[in-house]
């Protein structure tokens, strides 16, 4: 949990310890194909009962980042985990993920400077 300055009551730290909780599910059934599309901002709102709004504003006051800045640097670390440890193609993992190939590879330098594939080449050991 980041910032002190304002105190962060004992439901506001329950709301994002909920999202991320839901978040991890989530993303665990992605990887594993149980579900084939990721869920966007609302669908964790409304697992968790309450307005998107408020999720947002929550998650940037305990988290000190938004909802979508922590869904993708999870996102980063599984695609991370996906492109060295698997041997699966670039594409296959971008559609595990629920993205075109092309937006994946996009995403992925933005986060890292590097597409998938230098990625791999640079750290894939098999």
């Amino acid at each position: 949990m980041k910032k002190q300055d304002k105190s962060i009551s004992l439901r506001q730290s329950e709301i994002a310890s909920q999202f991320v909780s839901e978040l991890d599910k989530h993303l665990d059934e992605l990887v594993s194909g149980q579900v084939e599309t990721a869920y966007e901002i609302n669908e964790f709102a409304d697992l968790l009962f309450i307005n998107p709004n408020h999720l947002s504003d929550t998650i940037k006051e305990v988290l000190g980042k938004s909802p979508c800045a922590v869904y993708e640097e999870k996102l980063v670390l599984i695609s991370k985990d996906l492109i060295v440890n698997t041997n699966k193609p670039i594409s296959e993992i971008a559609r595990i993920l629920d993205y075109d190939p092309s937006n994946f590879t996009k995403f992925f330098k933005r986060f890292t400077g590097k597409t998938p594939k230098e990625f791999r080449n640079e750290n894939h050991s098999g």
